[in-house]
């Protein structure tokens, strides 16, 4: 029989086997569903405990002898635990949302909140705000509702909001690049949740952060969820520090460590010799580009110039982009596209590779940099793109194991 798992309907990226894996010792299967599948699967019950996930944690309560009052509250479950033929529903998305808010210090109480989408997801959010004391919760949805607010009436009349919470699958892979709202009508903004993990981080994220404002994705969501999860199946309790233990082990596990830099400051070397320590897998988009092109970039830029480069190049970025656990390497001008530094901030943390235009190689196959003097002036003309798309700096114009070192230092310290 069939112990423990998760129920839903696409499941091909879920995170949480691995991370029941992590936390307790047993097999979690990942078991995608239709609805008619479903009606079998409760009513065989050839379960000991599962989760619930998109879109069946309204459907699953039929099938629930008992419910406990804070998810019967909420209506919605996301764990069932078999107990004597006996199904029990709880919702312990609840306390993995509440962890998550707590943890990163994002303050509730007295505030005015925009939940974003109105499905089983929403339920265990509204619960948590109007337990952590919010002013004023309004559900934001893209048509007309009795319980929400279109996005419309959100931009003409309650632009005024101070935190705003995603619980829609928007931006979610393999539709990552998307939002549901729009973040520039919001002045008083101060912090952003989404609950999807998958992006690490989801456009959303990313644009709130642009903004100033606090924001973090789904993943301590999910890993906290998934810890109370655990304590329901085993009806024992984990260590209190199991959900930071484990974000902090699956953070660096799937985040990609992403150099960006002039061409010839090192990226290529630094990224093998990081890929090898940190135990990742090391990409080259400019390689990956020769072997969709067949031909060196230089005959490709002659033939055909810059602007199909770039076009090509911006398809392989995002490829690479929604992979995790890679050290990737870019090409020199990858910052010339702002959209390329959104995808690859996606999953990714980027590094600046900072090497003296001085000490950069010229000629060798370097369409735009023959010699010394262009070398110069492009990197006087990129110098503010680099500036702008990094999150961490590592000089490089010493010795190759020293900018090695800062590089996986710098690494390991993120999450």
């Amino acid at each position: 029989m069939m112990r423990y798992g998760l129920i839903g309907e696409k499941l091909g990226h879920s995170f949480s086997k691995i991370i029941h894996e992590k936390l307790a010792d047993y097999t979690y299967d990942l078991i995608p569903l239709s609805l008619e599948e479903l009606d079998t699967f409760l009513r065989k019950k050839e379960f000991s405990a599962i989760n619930v996930t998109i879109p069946y944690k309204e459907t699953v309560i039929p099938y629930l002898d008992e419910i406990d009052p804070k998810a019967a509250k909420m209506g919605a479950v996301n764990t069932v635990v078999q107990r004597n033929g006996k199904l029990y529903g709880y919702n312990t998305d609840y306390f993995g949302f509440r962890y998550m808010l707590e943890h990163n210090d994002i303050q509730i109480a007295g505030k005015k909140v925009l939940v974003l989408g109105r499905g089983g997801a929403s339920k265990a959010v509204l619960a948590v705000l109007e337990d952590m004391g919010a002013a004023e919760v309004l559900t934001v949805y893209y048509k007309h509702a009795a319980d929400a607010i279109t996005y419309e009436t959100c931009y003409t009349l309650h632009t005024d909001a101070q935190v705003i919470i995603n619980t829609t699958p928007v931006g979610m892979y393999p539709k990552a690049g998307q939002t549901s709202i729009d973040l520039s009508h919001f002045s008083k903004l101060e912090a952003v949740a989404d609950i999807v993990y998958n992006p690490l981080r989801t456009r959303l994220v990313l644009e709130a952060k642009e903004k100033g404002c606090k924001a973090i994705g789904g993943l301590e969501m999910l890993v906290g969820q998934a810890k109370y999860a655990v304590e329901i199946f085993l009806d024992k309790p984990l260590p209190e520090d199991s959900i930071a233990a484990v974000y902090k082990e699956l953070s660096a596990e799937r985040t990609n460590l992403v150099l960006i830099g002039m061409s010839g400051c090192g990226k290529t070397t630094l990224g093998k010799q990081a890929a090898e320590k940190l135990g990742k897998t090391f990409v080259d988009t400019d390689a990956e580009i020769v072997k969709r092109i067949k031909m060196p970039i230089a005959d490709y830029f002659a033939a055909y110039g810059e602007d199909a480069f770039r076009n090509i190049e911006s398809e392989v970025v995002r490829e690479v982009s929604a992979q995790n656990n890679l050290v990737i390497s870019t090409g020199g001008g990858v910052i010339k596209n702002s959209e390329n530094i959104q995808w690859l901030k996606g999953n990714g943390t980027i590094f600046w590779i900072q090497r003296d235009p001085e000490l950069l190689q010229s000629g060798n196959g370097r369409p735009l940099a023959p010699d010394q003097e262009a070398v110069h002036k492009l990197y006087k003309e990129r110098l503010p793109l680099y500036t702008a798309a990094a999150e961490i700096v590592v000089q490089n114009n010493e010795n190759i194991e020293k900018a090695s070192q800062r590089i996986c230092t710098a690494f390991s310290q993120l999450s």
